[in-house]
């Protein structure tokens, strides 16, 4: 895995990820996401959340772009220590927050908002399918904010009242959800 674009732009992420419980998102798929969001967000002003943040190679793009603020959740401890040193190594400690915790539990129990969101659960999490309105019903993403959420074709989250779009990479999707417009 490697940094696609910013002041990381280059560098390689090589987690001893052998017995990981984990299931990184390709170069290939998290360039398409990427393409898409450095036309659509402000990556400076984001507050961003990285649910099953597993190696980091997410947390670490934002960072890359400019975010400033980034929280990671992850439970496993294998990753939660890759990312930390990872982050002291490349100096950019200081815009990561580390959480290691179960994020299904995260996000009942968060004390702030965030303007990003990303989550990217394995895939056999049986809590998948509800992670959408987990979201939106302990109130995690602030209005204006965009969630997107990783999975694979098995789910289809169209009808979800705050769900916007879906992009296809291969066999991963990424449904990007929003708080909805009140009309009035």
């Amino acid at each position: 895995m490697r940094i696609i674009a910013g002041r990381l732009k280059g560098r390689r992420l090589n987690p001893p990820a052998k017995n990981w419980p984990t299931r990184p998102t390709t170069d290939f798929s998290r360039e398409g996401l990427f393409n898409i969001l450095e036309n659509r967000l402000d990556f400076e002003s984001l507050h961003a959340l990285d649910l099953f943040g597993g190696s980091g190679s997410h947390s670490f793009e934002l960072i890359s772009r400019g975010c400033k603020e980034v929280t990671y959740v992850d439970l496993f401890r294998g990753c939660i220590d890759f990312v930390k040193k990872t982050s002291q190594d490349w100096k950019v400690d200081d815009c990561l927050t580390i959480v290691q915790d179960d994020a299904i539990k995260f996000i009942g129990r968060a004390q702030k908002t965030f303007n990003y969101i990303f989550a990217g659960p394995p895939y056999a999490l049986k809590e998948l399918g509800r992670i959408p309105d987990m979201i939106f019903e302990n109130r995690l993403l602030s209005p204006g904010g965009v969630f997107i959420l990783e999975h694979n074709p098995n789910y289809n989250f169209t009808k979800h009242p705050c769900f916007k779009e879906e992009r296809k990479y291969g066999s991963t999707l990424f449904s990007f959800f929003e708080w909805p417009v009140e009309e009035g």
